[in-house]
């Protein structure tokens, strides 16, 4: 497999909407799903600095269980400003249609189907990467979605349940004729895991094979190398994850990068500290003190990573029992800052 490095040539490509049925992208960026990530207050912050949409956690098919306070909280609202965009992950056609259905009237404007989370809890389950090992019931579940809903249907995959049983040409294949609006393919099989390099030579075959639209993921982690991936793969668009922890700045980057061939400066913590307020603010509004404070302490760890003082600060903010209390404490540390 070829290297993707990042250049340091000249390119110069410009930056272009992408459309994905009916839904139009204003660039080429896409905030990945994240499990216990991607919820309502980070997506809106991920498009609030560039991302094009941003996918919601996965959401499981099975709405015997949505009425718990876990699954409304990772539901779209239809007063969300961005586009809303919802994955939905399970193994029952027919389920998973009624899901896509239900959210499609609550307001998500496309359905993400999910066929590459690798998580054990989720494989067990037939659901998530483990569905690549039977492309007839892939088949089935696409089709029954795809009938369902009037918005545009995505799925996203791996490459294969392990490197001698990589099928993603098939599946690819498979998801172009049920009506599948764009493919989003993470360059690693199952058991990958997320160790190693991501597959590009994949990524670019999948691209030569089919007409729908391509969005490349995995290890996508700075200006140069979405350029680098774009280049290689000649993918529609980038779907960027792991990268985005504690860096929904990055989106800004990559974006103006792709349009002007200039890496923009860094931002100091100071002046990331308006935002990362405005994030646990967010957190606290939607989850309210218990949970909100708890969900935050994680966010703040990857923004104060690799920061002096940081992981002082970050021990004596995980102690911290009282949202208001978060308040003083983050004030008190980015006023200290020169």
């Amino acid at each position: 497999m070829r290297n993707i490095r990042d250049p340091k040539e000249e390119f110069i490509v410009s930056d272009c909407n992408v459309k994905i049925g009916n839904v139009t992208l204003k660039n080429r960026l896409i905030a990945a799903p994240m499990a216990g990530i991607s919820d309502r207050p980070f997506r809106a912050l991920c498009c609030q600095m560039g991302a094009a949409m941003a996918v919601s956690e996965m959401l499981l098919a099975n709405t015997d269980i949505w009425h718990t306070d876990k699954s409304a909280l990772r539901m779209v609202s239809k007063d969300e400003e961005y586009i809303r965009a919802v994955q939905i992950v399970g193994s029952d056609p027919q389920e998973m249609a009624l899901a896509a259905k239900l959210n499609e009237l609550n307001g998500a404007q496309l359905i993400d189907i999910n066929m590459g989370c690798p998580a054990k809890k989720v494989n067990k389950k037939l659901a998530g990467s483990a569905l690549l090992q039977y492309p007839k019931l892939v088949e089935k579940i696409l089709s029954a979605v795809v009938k369902s809903v009037n918005v545009p249907v995505t799925l996203k995959i791996r490459t294969g349940w392990d490197k001698a049983n990589r099928n993603y040409l098939d599946i690819a294949n498979i998801a172009q004729d049920c009506g599948i609006a764009a493919l989003t393919i993470h360059g690693r099989t199952k058991a990958c895991l997320f160790g190693g390099e991501a597959e590009y030579e994949s990524i670019r075959q999948v691209k030569e094979h089919i007409h729908i639209p391509v969005i490349a993921n995995g290890d996508i982690t700075s200006p140069q190398k979405a350029k680098a991936v774009l280049d290689y793969t000649g993918a529609d668009a980038l779907m960027i994850g792991r990268a985005a922890h504690g860096n929904p700045w990055i989106f800004e980057q990559i974006a103006h990068y792709l349009q002007h061939g200039i890496v923009l400066q860094q931002k100091t913590l100071k002046q990331k500290a308006p935002l990362i307020m405005q994030h646990v603010g967010a957190l606290h509004a939607l989850y309210g003190e218990y949970k909100g404070l708890r969900i935050a302490r994680k966010h703040i760890s990857w923004y104060l990573k690799g920061y002096t003082d940081g992981e002082y600060f970050r021990r004596l903010f995980n102690a911290i029992d009282h949202a208001d209390e978060q308040f003083i404490a983050l004030e008190a540390f980015f006023n200290k800052l020169n």
